[in-house]
């Protein structure tokens, strides 16, 4: 009888808690050990649509700018922990942690959803329950600055993918870096045109956790987790 179902990363949006509970089972994640892999991963993103993919043309600089981020958990503070070595402006909610605990931490707090989306890159760290998914849409899109980058390594369904698309094609200077997959990559590259790999970043599968470290990370933490819960209960 299975007694322990194991993830690697953080959220359970990919386990059936009730048919877990239904047969005495316990899920058990592992939260926080991806957590530079995915960093690196937003960065590489952010570059990659600053430098216009390495074409040869002019891009921006990273440096000075700043970065806003739904959710202050493991991935969120690797992230900023970078974003500071590059000299940015960080920013941060979560219903979760209070804002002296944010600003303890390095970041400024943001008290609202909203006022995070008037800063230039609002990185997604946050689960898919109810209450956010699809809960970045139009109204939200349509706050960002000018050269604004939504960043996604959360999960795709919490960006509502029709209101994206709607507004990549009516503002030219929108960018997505996501790395949790589209419903519609047709619909999305349509959108941006020639502007596919600068302004829309996207990877074929979910990958920000995929490095050997990573994966070593998570294989031990859940190998204590385990062995954990059948010494201690």
């Amino acid at each position: 009888k299975r007694k322990v179902v194991g993830g690697g990363g953080a959220g359970y949006d990919n386990v059936d808690l009730k048919a877990c509970e239904g047969k005495g089972g316990v899920a058990m994640n592992t939260t926080g050990q991806n957590a530079n892999a995915v960093a690196e991963l937003v960065f590489g993103r952010m570059l990659v649509s600053a430098r216009n993919n390495f074409d040869g043309t002019s891009g921006f600089e990273i440096s000075g700018r700043s970065i806003a981020f739904y959710g202050f958990g493991a991935v969120a503070k690797a992230v900023h922990k970078i974003a500071v070595g590059f000299g940015m402006k960080t920013f941060a909610y979560d219903p979760f942690i209070p804002a002296d605990a944010i600003k303890a931490a390095g970041a400024e707090p943001v008290d609202s959803v909203e006022g995070l989306f008037k800063h230039q890159y609002v990185s997604l760290h946050v689960p898919l329950t109810d209450k956010t998914k699809d809960s970045i849409n139009k109204d939200l899109l349509s706050l960002m600055p000018k050269n604004g980058a939504l960043i996604n390594t959360a999960r795709m369904e919490v960006v509502n993918e029709a209101d994206m698309i709607e507004l990549l094609k009516s503002r030219s200077d929108l960018s997505y870096l996501c790395d949790v997959g589209v419903k519609d990559l047709d619909a999305m590259k349509e959108a941006v045109g020639d502007k596919f790999g600068k302004r829309l970043v996207v990877t074929k599968k979910k990958m920000g956790a995929q490095t050997s470290e990573a994966n070593d990370n998570c294989g031990v933490a859940a190998a204590n987790q385990i062995v954990g819960f059948f010494e201690k209960g």
